[in-house]
């Protein structure tokens, strides 16, 4: 006769068995490395004779698997390089994150510019024309990447999961991700720009249009979005103010829609450095307040991860949050 399990093993299996998953936290990382250091690429538009210069952060922890795709979009005077902290996190997570770098409106406008010229530097470079070649960039940054994800041999070959594609952005990259999923224009732009490709948003410290009515600009979006900003978010380069920056999430039609203001958050929060002007210490709780939020964004919309989705929409993100942050969402 086969001699019996000890009862002891027996019951530890039955206990892990029936033991609860560990709650969703969009904060826990797998491992103490978990991205791959940015990888840079350059994109060739022939149609306007335009490089796009990007980095790639990509998962480490799955190598051969092809992960959801977020890009960023740089604010006025930013590069690929900036920001960083995002994209390390969102890579930790399993995204493939492509940082792009607008010529134009990139970090040439200000270097080699003395001082007292740069911030006139950078209103100039503020311009319709720049924002128009940010939206375009968008467009064919997508286009390569999906050449590159067929290209025997490349380093992104079936690395990336283009059926699932977030379009994030600070300050000017904000214009440019509400450009890209939604956003409408008057007259006959309407939603030109609009790619359907872009499954879902974040905008840190967005913008109002600078004509037409809110209402009517982004009455059809339709896909998720998340705005973040600050009750200090405001910048000597555009004319926005902490008032029009929230009055964006009051016009947007309900469904999956979010927004978070962080107490005595200035522009520069939403970037991993000081910016001139700045007035308030850095809040460390800040980064982890976005990198939370964004996270389960992400997890919701381009994972279609229900416990993540059911975090965002209940009482948790205010445990990363502090007293004086606002949380809403509808």
């Amino acid at each position: 006769m086969k001699s019996l399990l000890p009862l002891a093993f027996v019951f530890c299996l039955s206990f892990a068995a029936r033991a609860p998953a560990a709650p969703y936290d969009p904060l826990t990382l797998p491992q103490k490395s978990p991205a791959i250091a940015g990888v840079d690429f350059t994109v060739h538009d022939a149609t306007r004779n335009r490089d796009i210069p990007v980095r790639v952060f990509l998962p480490a922890a799955s190598p051969s698997a092809a992960a959801p795709v977020v890009l960023f979009s740089p604010g006025l005077g930013g590069s690929r390089e900036g920001s960083a902290y995002l994209g390390e996190h969102w890579a930790g997570r399993g995204y493939a994150v492509v940082y792009l770098q607008h010529a134009g409106s990139d970090d040439g406008v200000w270097k080699n510019v003395e001082a007292a010229q740069r911030l006139e530097a950078m209103k100039q470079a503020a311009s319709v024309q720049n924002f128009l070649l940010r939206v375009q960039d968008v467009h064919a940054v997508l286009d390569q990447l999906a050449l590159w994800n067929k290209e025997t041999g490349h380093a992104l070959a079936g690395r990336l999961d283009l059926g699932h594609v977030g379009m994030s952005g600070h300050s000017f990259g904000a214009v440019t991700t509400e450009a890209v999923s939604g956003e409408s224009f008057p007259g006959a732009l309407g939603q030109r720009f609009t790619d359907p490709r872009i499954h879902a948003a974040v905008a840190f410290s967005p913008s109002l249009p600078k004509s037409g009515d809110p209402q009517t600009a982004f009455a059809s979006v339709k896909i998720p979005w998340m705005l973040m900003t600050g009750t200090k978010d405001t910048s000597p380069i555009s004319a926005a103010t902490v008032e029009s920056r929230e009055a964006i999430f009051p016009v947007l039609p309900p469904g999956d829609k979010y927004e978070l203001v962080l107490d005595k958050a200035e522009h520069s929060a939403f970037t991993d450095r000081p910016l001139p002007g700045d007035s308030e210490p850095r809040n460390p709780n800040h980064h982890q307040a976005i990198l939370a939020l964004s996270t389960a964004f992400w997890d919701a919309y381009l994972r279609d991860n229900a416990d993540a989705k059911s975090w965002l929409q209940s009482e948790a993100p205010r445990g990363v949050l502090q007293k004086d942050d606002r949380w809403q969402k509808k």
